[in-house]
């Protein structure tokens, strides 16, 4: 297997870390995502859109990577679907890998199978799914019948190494945003699988323990060390934005 993209989370928090108001308040839905962007002070689009504007003039980045608790909350099961099989083959079906008008991949790891997708991307970003050998068979057929892309990697779990350089290997990515949550970002760090981190910080402190943040997942096994970073970039505004821009000190 070949090299993997470059990976950057790409994330904006509050001071204290947190990525949302709440374990369980996905920022998809109306009332929680009010309330986040009603802390983002007058500032924060403009810091939002320099940032957006870097990484695609270093980068050009081809995929975006989000993991399934960005849409469903974290006591969601597998969806129950209709019985079907589906072989564990990679679907990428022509008509959307090979589409003119593509852009750019809106990747999601759903190893579990647990959600229900009502839009398959637009503008020229189309939807890719991470799944791995031990997702239902039921939910790859589903996929399927969406005509909805998704590559296999891993067995019991999705193997996020392994997702990457396939995605280099069978669909050109060189560049992975990872705008994810905390766990996916978290599992990314575990895997040593990052390569900069660009944080917006604006200025508000949401507290609450289990709250979402920036790294979630495992903690430190014995003996371990913390991924260090080394500053490349930082600003502040006048009402309280910090932008910050890390690379992975290896």
């Amino acid at each position: 297997m070949g090299e993997r993209p470059r990976v950057v989370v790409s994330v904006t928090a509050s001071v204290d870390g947190r990525v949302t108001v709440g374990r369980d308040r996905l920022l998809l839905t109306e009332e929680a995502g009010q309330l986040w962007r009603s802390l983002w002070p007058e500032g924060f689009t403009t810091v939002d859109g320099a940032r957006t504007a870097l990484l695609e003039s270093l980068y050009a980045p081809t995929a975006i990577l989000e993991g399934s608790g960005t849409f469903v909350t974290v006591d969601s099961g597998p969806l129950e679907l209709p019985e079907a099989t589906s072989s564990y083959d990679d679907f990428l079906p022509d008509d959307v890998v090979n589409n003119p008008a593509h852009r750019k991949w809106f990747t999601v790891v759903d190893g579990r199978g647990r959600v229900l997708w009502t839009e398959k991307g637009g503008e020229g970003i189309d939807l890719l799914v991470i799944t791995s050998r031990s997702t239902p068979t039921t939910y790859l057929a589903y996929l399927r019948r969406k005509n909805i892309p998704y590559l296999v990697a891993g067995e019991e779990r999705v193997d996020l190494d392994l997702a990457l350089r396939r995605m280099r290997e069978r669909l050109g990515v060189t560049c992975v945003v990872s705008e994810a949550g905390g766990g996916l970002n978290g599992a990314l760090l575990r895997a040593d699988l990052v390569d900069e981190l660009h944080l917006i910080l604006f200025p508000a402190a949401i507290g609450g323990a289990g709250v979402p943040t920036v790294f979630d997942g495992p903690e430190l096994e014995p003996g371990a060390l913390p991924t260090q970073l080394r500053l490349l970039f930082s600003s502040t505004t006048s009402d309280g934005v910090v932008s910050l821009r890390y690379e992975v000190a290896r």
